[in-house]
């Protein structure tokens, strides 16, 4: 007489959070289409129109334009890549994705975690493969400078893991994911990434959730100043880049947290 084992059991004898995170790493890597907007798309954009512009090797703070259209584009994929990964998780646990973990060795809380760490790790490909094509490019800026960009703009993607997640829980649509990308775009334009801003859109940019976040990345560059198509006109100061950055993480993750909460009741 056999005994069968189950699901449960054989989940707990080879459990890992390390082998979960590297495969789904690798599951959501070999998503082409995903990894083309995430990846490819944003570099094609800095060669484009940050590698390619005759203004390109034009300086700008202690480096040149090249860098300051790198940074910001390299901020768009980066948030764009934590929003995709954080509505899509969003989506699996609506989906029933749950209750299949409860038959697993998996906490809850180690899924989140996971899905956190998997978020910032493909955050991090289009930020390294960017500035490796600057680096071959025109793109310029001190070695200090430059791995605090880095590190600031991937930083700069976790607010956005909250955004991605609150339009998960809001809708069971893989749809509804894809159009909260589509509307970093305009974030992005709003928040300076795309094209130097003046005047009343510039005063509207500063409130919106894109602008904090490439104005800090750009902080080691530019020393907060602005570029505009005169040269620099006028500063942040850093004190509103954080403020910026600090309000939006917050509302981001309330609404996460209120409508985690209205599907636990409804439920």
């Amino acid at each position: 007489m056999t005994t069968a084992t189950s699901p449960h059991n054989h989940v707990r004898g080879g459990y890992s959070l390390g082998r979960y995170i590297a495969m789904d790493f690798w599951r959501n890597l070999r998503n082409i289409g995903n990894s083309f907007f995430v990846i490819v798309l944003p570099t094609a954009l800095f060669l484009f129109f940050g590698a390619s512009m005759d203004w390109s090797g034009e300086p700008v703070g202690v480096g040149n334009v090249s860098a300051w259209t790198m940074i910001a584009i390299a901020s768009y994929g980066a948030a764009m890549a934590t929003t995709s990964m954080a509505g899509s998780a969003a989506l699996e646990i609506q989906q029933g994705w749950g209750r299949q973990l409860a038959l697993t060795a998996m906490p809850h809380g180690a899924f989140i975690v996971a899905k956190a760490a998997i978020a910032v790790a493909i955050a991090a490909l289009p930020v390294l493969v960017l500035n490796l094509a600057g680096i071959f490019t025109v793109a310029d800026m001190p070695p200090g400078v430059w791995l605090a960009t880095v590190g600031l703009t991937i930083a700069g993607s976790l607010p956005f893991a909250f955004y991605g997640l609150a339009v998960g829980l809001s809708f069971r649509s893989d749809a509804a994911v894809g159009a909260a990308t589509g509307l970093l775009v305009i974030f992005s334009f709003l928040g300076n990434a795309f094209t130097p801003l003046d005047g009343v859109l510039l005063d509207i940019g500063r409130f919106t959730p894109m602008y904090g976040i490439v104005a800090l990345a750009r902080y080691p560059l530019t020393g907060g100043d602005l570029v505009s198509m005169g040269g620099t006109s006028g500063s942040d100061p850093l004190w509103m880049v954080l403020a910026n950055v600090a309000t939006w993480t917050v509302v981001f993750a309330v609404a996460c947290l209120l409508l985690q909460r209205r599907r636990t009741t409804r439920h």
